[in-house]
Order: structure tokens, then C-alpha cells, then sequence
């Protein structure tokens, strides 16, 4: 049995379709949710637990990223190849940014105030000013981009480029890569950045294997085998717990202690592919497309 227990299914608008990233703003206690094939974006405040707005015209939504020092949300809008930059406040887009083919994960430097997005199909990351939402630049990867994350300790943007199976670091001043690093797994696709450990937690899609990488190295100290499709992490760091969500319908939870990872459980719902976890309260977040044919988001608390 998972140490998770259900807190409510709470019923989500749209069609019952395909949803991705989320991003938790702990500033305001809201999440906001990726409906990609709903073509929408959610916003859920997890203090009164009640689902704020439901926003269309968001064609085919995966990457969300909330960048509260900016009173900004940026959602990656693959059916316009453009990344929405929506005031967190009004919940209106105030501007949109070319430059991808198709936008994904989206990470933010905040000493130099740009926004990273995957570019998957276009083999790059679009580099977006924070403060006058244009695009200054694209980076060269040299294969299809898997997410992209910020090392608050390295100070650098680490993309997982999955066709070549690296991880990339890329200087966020001079938007420069300035290193390359063989993962040893196939399709690195989804990632997190565990910074004050010095430790990343990454999902490969091609072999169903989770990774941990000592960021101080970059060598790999654990590999562990995982339900099929891996994709979406989140990491409680009050609980040390390590939630990876799998395609194929199976959240696996981890423990991290002392740099290495013990294998608690998995708990078992269809299309649980995206997570997401509230530090505070310990809540996990599970938006499922299709539950008796109409979409949710599921709510969870950790046994502790």
C-alpha cells in the first residue's frame, strides 16, 4: 500500500484528454495545471481547495511555470509554437513569444531574469527576458529537448536533450553551454533538481529507469528500474519523498536519505503521468483525464 491517502477528487472542466506540467506557486498557494489535450490551463488554490479559473486558448498546454518574483505564469502553447506570459493577478496573457516548434519544459534564472523553454522538436532552448517578455535567443542543443530546469547552486540550466541521452548545463548570463554529461540511460525526458543535496532525479522514457546523479560529479549512484513511461517528478523536501509519475498509470514514491534513495510503493491511477506536491501541507497532486469519462484532479495526502 502507497503512504498516500485520498483527500477529495475534485472535478476539472474540459474535455477528458490529456494533461501535463503543473507548477506550485508557494507564494499564493495556487497550482497551476497544463490541460494540454483540453487545451486549457487550470488554476487550483490549494488553501481553499477549490479550483480558482479554468482558462482556454491554450492549444495543446504542456510546459507551466510560475515565477511569483514577476507576478508571471508561463505556459508553453504548442499548438501556437509560442509560450504564453500570463499575469498571475488579472489571469490574462499579456504577451506571446515566438521561437519554438515545440515548446515544453520552461525553467526560470532569476539573477538574470530569463526564461528557458524546451524546444522538443526543434532540438534547442528559446531564452525569453523575464522583464520585456521578448525573446532574446535560441541555444543549439543538438537533439530533441527533454525538460529544463535551474540549479540555484550551480547557477546554471540543466536540459536533459533525450535523443542524445545527455544532460546539458547552459550558463544563464552568456546563454552558452558550458558543459556535457552522458546519462547512461535511454530518453532522458523528465528531470528535477534536488540543489542543496546536489542530486538530480531523472525519468528515461526508453528503458522505464529512474537515475539519481550526484551533481557534484555527475556520475550515477543509483539506477532503479520503474513503471513503463516515466515522466513527470516532484520532490516534497520536508519528507525527502520522490514522487515519479508513469504513463502507464503508476505513481512510484521514493525516500531520499543521505543522498540515496529507498523505493516506498506505487500508487495505482489511470494516466497519472503528472504530479505535483505542496511542501507545506505534503499534498500530492494528481490531475487524471478521464475518470468515468470527465477529468480531475486527485488529491492526496502523505502518511508521514
Amino acid at each position: 500500500v502507497a503512504p498516500l491517502s485520498l483527500v477529495a477528487d475534485v472535478p476539472l472542466p474540459g474535455a477528458a484528454r490529456r494533461f501535463d506540467y503543473q507548477s506550485f506557486d508557494s507564494t499564493t498557494g495556487r497550482l497551476y495545471i497544463s490541460h494540454m489535450h483540453g487545451d486549457r490551463l487550470d488554476v487550483f488554490d490549494t488553501r481553499a481547495n477549490e479550483l480558482v479559473a479554468s482558462l482556454e486558448g491554450y492549444p495543446g498546454a504542456t510546459g507551466v511555470w510560475a515565477v511569483p518574483a514577476l507576478h508571471r505564469i508561463y505556459v508553453s502553447a504548442t499548438g501556437r509554437h509560442e509560450v504564453a506570459v500570463v499575469d498571475d493577478r488579472s489571469l490574462r496573457v499579456i504577451a506571446w513569444v515566438r521561437g519554438a516548434d515545440f515548446p515544453d519544459g520552461i525553467a526560470y534564472a532569476p539573477a538574470e531574469r530569463r526564461v528557458f523553454v524546451s524546444d522538443e522538436s526543434g532540438g534547442a532552448d528559446l531564452v525569453v527576458d523575464g522583464v520585456t517578455n521578448a525573446k532574446i535567443g535560441v541555444i543549439a542543443l543538438g537533439g530533441e529537448a527533454g525538460n529544463t530546469h535551474y540549479d540555484a547552486v550551480s547557477h546554471c540550466v540543466l536540459v536533459a536533450v533525450q535523443t542524445t541521452n545527455e544532460m546539458v548545463a547552459i550558463d544563464p548570463g552568456s546563454d552558452k553551454i558550458v558543459a556535457r554529461y552522458r546519462t547512461g540511460c535511454d530518453h532522458p525526458h523528465g528531470f528535477l533538481v534536488d540543489a542543496p543535496r546536489r542530486l538530480a532525479f531523472v525519468s528515461c522514457e526508453g528503458d522505464s529507469r529512474l537515475l539519481v546523479i550526484d551533481l557534484r560529479s555527475m556520475h550515477t549512484t543509483a539506477t532503479f528500474r520503474v513503471a513503463e513511461g516515466p515522466d513527470v517528478l516532484a520532490f516534497d523536501p520536508g519528507l525527502q519523498r520522490l514522487y515519479v509519475a508513469c504513463e502507464s498509470g503508476s505513481l512510484e514514491v521514493f525516500e531520499e536519505r543521505d543522498g540515496a534513495l529507498t523505493r516506498l510503493a506505487a500508487y495505482h491511477a489511470p494516466h497519472s503521468h503528472s504530479v505535483a506536491v505542496d511542501p507545506t501541507s505534503h499534498r500530492v497532486y494528481l490531475p487524471l483525464q478521464d475518470i468515468g469519462g470527465r477529468p480531475l484532479l486527485r488529491i492526496l495526502e502523505a502518511k508521514q
